[in-house]
């Protein structure tokens, strides 16, 4: 009896589990439709802003002598300083979605910490801070509560200190890190070179046809402020992805969870009902022999 008592506790753990794992996926659904919304729209902008850097870039390459010489665009073969800025949730709950990022970190540390390029980390997730600091891998920024909640302003103040040590020289690129959302049932890992801008590969005839109308002497000093909001718009933008992302894994992750504590219920229910069979046909056992005794 004292059997069947802690199967009945087993399945009502477990069909309670099953309760919040669905009100969870549930929740990450009604989210997720939101941040997917979010992330179009944003998508769309960051390749807008792209394209009109890599249109003016494209001008002055073509058309100054020596070509452009911002920084911000020249390709650096040895660098000896990177910035690596990670975005992981704040909350887990969502399968591998935040290994998957750490994964890739650890991977593109290694591969500059192997040609002797010094890393710097910045990271941006309750998840991920945590997993770096137990493996006592010094950051030099982190931000909690941000993943979760993107917000610009906070974005663009944590963007522009990385941003403003490239164009000081103290770091030779920045790299931004992140799982994006795909679709419902994908998520799709980044990384992302922000800083130097990659715009190589200009064609001059295009250029020459480009329908953008500046100055000249415009130019330049309209790159360097699209620069910045390129940058910080691009950690912005990532952050969104990542939010739509997450939300997606933790639906995909709850509804696993969901079906998992279904099939857990119904072989526990056919546990039960065997012990309660095994249970009756023993007292009918003692019953008879107690009878046939009696005779």
């Amino acid at each position: 009896m004292a059997n069947l008592k802690e199967i009945q506790r087993q399945i009502k753990s477990v069909s309670n589990t099953q309760k919040t794992t669905r009100a969870m996926k549930l929740v990450s659904t009604a989210k997720l439709r939101r941040a997917e919304e979010l992330a179009k729209r944003s998508r769309l902008f960051a390749q807008k802003t792209n394209q009109v850097i890599a249109e003016i870039a494209g001008r002055i390459q073509c058309n100054k002598v020596g070509g452009i010489d911002n920084r911000c665009f020249l390709e650096n073969d040895a660098p000896k300083t990177v910035d690596i800025i990670f975005v992981t949730a704040d909350k887990g709950l969502c399968g591998g979605f935040n290994m998957q990022t750490i994964k890739a970190v650890r991977r593109l540390m290694k591969d500059y910490e192997n040609k002797n390029v010094k890393i710097r980390l910045r990271g941006i997730g309750k998840k991920g801070i945590e997993f770096f600091n137990y493996n006592q891998i010094e950051m030099i920024d982190e931000v909690k509560n941000l993943s979760s909640a993107p917000d610009m302003q906070r974005s663009s103040e944590f963007m522009t200190r990385s941003i403003n040590d490239f164009k000081e020289g103290i770091v030779d690129a920045v790299y931004i890190v992140y799982n994006g959302y795909k679709n419902v049932i994908t998520q799709e890992l980044h990384v992302t070179r922000v800083l130097p801008v990659d715009v190589q590969g200009y064609d001059c005839e295009e250029v020459k046809n480009s329908v953008l109308e500046l100055e000249a002497q415009d130019e330049e000093k309209m790159l360097d402020s699209l620069v910045t909001k390129y940058a910080e718009y691009n950690m912005y933008y990532a952050l969104i992805d990542s939010v739509a992302a997450e939300h997606s894994a933790r639906m995909q992750a709850m509804d696993a969870a969901t079906n998992n504590a279904k099939e857990m219920v119904n072989s526990l229910k056919v546990k039960f009902n065997k012990a309660r069979q095994e249970a009756i046909t023993t007292e009918l056992i003692e019953i008879i022999s107690g009878v046939e005794s009696m005779k």
